[in-house]
């Protein structure tokens, strides 16, 4: 118990000489410090929340200085604080779906995952046909509100108008919805398309190869000015294949951005990668993604999977 003690009494002792590391997208932080003058290490960790129902129907309630970050259609986000005084400041990060779909909410649910290989005929027969359904759902007005000015305006750190001969290659940049827009090394940043006829990898041919590498070299130009403590070899760019939405759109994030499930092989698709294919690709300017296979993940909810996959896997399908 003294031993206990002795150790307890040494947190409060320790002295700070200045941030070492910061990563996990800034959930874990060590210290460079001194305790009696003698050098110290102090790493602090966020701590897992609860799970249990009691704990969580009060969680909201805990909640102070809730800051809104934007709005826009359904979604909403904020910043919060965990504790409860007034000057407490923001240690989490809130993201507000309302009225949210059952989409959304097989999205969030944990799911068993599956590899898939989309060859170009399950792509044209069954995958366009779902993704077509997706768009006329109504499943992109957010998208829609940014591009045509009516939301997160503000937001945009750049917009390419496109040449005179080309306005159909506009595109904007604007910070992802995750992004908690202050922590450098958890960058997170959208390069969204203005033309409405790709909507996703899938539709890009090798006639778009030299607007792609026009879209990266900007994208990598905007990102070093909006934050300049970055260097350009210190952005990943890439694509998700099936995305979240289908309109095209390139995820800019720091390289030391902690690799979660949707930058894994299978979801993502590095953006110079993609160029790459599509310049060594056989055929004329017309020939691209579509004709080739995919091999990716999926979740066993999601749709593709129980609609076209599974079935295909048991034979219910030809």
């Amino acid at each position: 118990m003294e031993e206990k003690t002795a150790s307890e009494a040494l947190v409060p002792l320790f002295k700070l000489d200045r941030l070492l590391n910061q990563d996990q997208g800034g959930r874990r932080i060590t210290l460079l410090g001194s305790i009696d003058n003698k050098p110290a290490l102090l790493t602090a960790e966020r701590a897992a929340f609860p799970s249990d129902t009691k704990t969580l129907a009060a969680f909201h309630n805990c909640l102070s200085n809730v800051k809104n970050l934007g709005t826009n259609d359904i979604y909403h986000w904020y910043l919060a604080s965990g504790g409860q005084g007034e000057h407490s400041p923001p240690d989490l990060k809130l993201n507000l779906i309302h009225p949210c779909t059952e989409k959304h909410i097989k999205k969030y649910s944990p799911q068993g995952v599956r590899m898939v290989t989309e060859t170009p005929e399950i792509y044209r027969n069954n995958v366009r046909p779902y993704i077509a359904k997706q768009r006329d759902e109504g499943r992109l007005d957010w998208v829609f509100n940014i591009l045509e000015g009516r939301k997160e305006q503000k937001d945009i750190i750049y917009r390419d108008p496109g040449q005179e001969d080309a306005k159909d290659e506009a595109f904007l940049l604007t910070p992802d919805l995750n992004w908690d827009r202050k922590t450098l090394t958890s960058l997170h940043l959208l390069a969204i398309v203005e033309r409405r006829d790709i909507w996703s990898l899938r539709d890009l041919k090798r006639s778009h190869v030299v607007w792609l590498k026009h879209m990266r070299e900007k994208i990598l130009e905007a990102t070093v000015k909006k934050y300049p403590e970055i260097e350009k070899d210190q952005v990943k760019l890439y694509m998700h294949y099936q995305p979240t939405f289908y309109h095209l759109h390139i995820h800019v994030v720091h390289i030391m951005l902690e690799p979660t499930s949707t930058q894994a092989i299978g979801k993502a698709f590095g953006l110079e990668n993609l160029i790459s294919q599509l310049v060594t690709m056989s055929g004329g300017p017309d020939a691209g993604m579509a004709d080739v296979s995919l091999t990716y993940v999926l979740g066993d909810a999601h749709d593709l999977w129980l609609e076209v996959f599974q079935p295909l896997k048991t034979g219910l399908k030809g």
